[in-house]
């Protein structure tokens, strides 16, 4: 099965740093650091994962600024291009379809995150992320039966480095070629459902004439 891809960064759209801004754990009194350095058709997302300040806990990310707006519904899942040379430490793509509030300080307000954790391959190469996939989380921590992720309005991509409460820190590198949504294939379709609709269509074809004249009979 062959699926084509929505580009939403990279491709042939070109990367653009103004288009994302930092989320680290300064926020939060941390000292962890990130930077996303762009080129038309590369990102390099990079930094410092620091869990010493606030105990075994950080972060580090870079997320879009503004409201995407995307309308994902009729797509199975995110699709990442890995360049090589990125660190070895388990990274993680966030999507939200909410965005926080602000609070008197300034800072954004703690909200739902969908995430996928992965590893970039040791040479580069492509990561399918299905939907199904994204853990629902609030403040790294998972959720319980949450409200379904709303495809037809995504607001928010991020892409971040953590600690996993101290289990990685240190610098970290992740090239990016580009993020992509992946299409449903508007060609598959079970068997079961053809012979149905098959079935269907005769059963509504008008019976010939002679067959409606003689309907006591045959």
């Amino acid at each position: 099965m062959s699926n084509s891809l929505q580009y939403i960064f990279g491709g042939p759209k070109a990367w653009d740093s103004g288009l994302w801004t930092a989320s680290d754990d300064r926020v939060r009194g941390g000292s962890s650091i990130s930077h996303l350095y762009t080129h038309p058709t590369k990102a390099k997302f990079y930094g410092h994962l620091d869990t010493k300040t606030l105990g075994g806990a950080g972060f580090a990310s870079q997320r879009t600024v503004g409201d995407l707006a995307l309308d994902l519904s009729c797509t199975e899942g995110i699709k990442l291009s890995l360049g090589w040379e990125s660190s070895d430490q388990t990274f993680t793509l966030n999507v939200k379809d909410t965005i926080p509030g602000k609070r008197k300080d300034g800072r954004d307000e703690a909200g739902v995150s969908w995430e996928y954790d992965f590893k970039a391959p040791e040479n580069g190469g492509e990561i399918f992320m299905k939907w199904n996939e994204f853990k629902a989380t609030y403040r790294g921590r998972e959720v319980e039966d949450p409200e379904p992720l709303k495809l037809n309005d995504i607001k928010r991509i991020s892409l971040m480095a953590r600690s996993f409460f101290d289990k990685q820190d240190g610098d970290f590198k992740l090239y990016v070629n580009w993020i992509a949504a992946v299409k449903k294939d508007d060609n598959d379709s079970d068997d079961d459902g053809d012979l149905k609709k098959h079935a269907l269509e005769q059963r509504s074809e008008p019976r010939p004439v002679w067959k409606r004249l003689f309907c006591g009979l045959l």
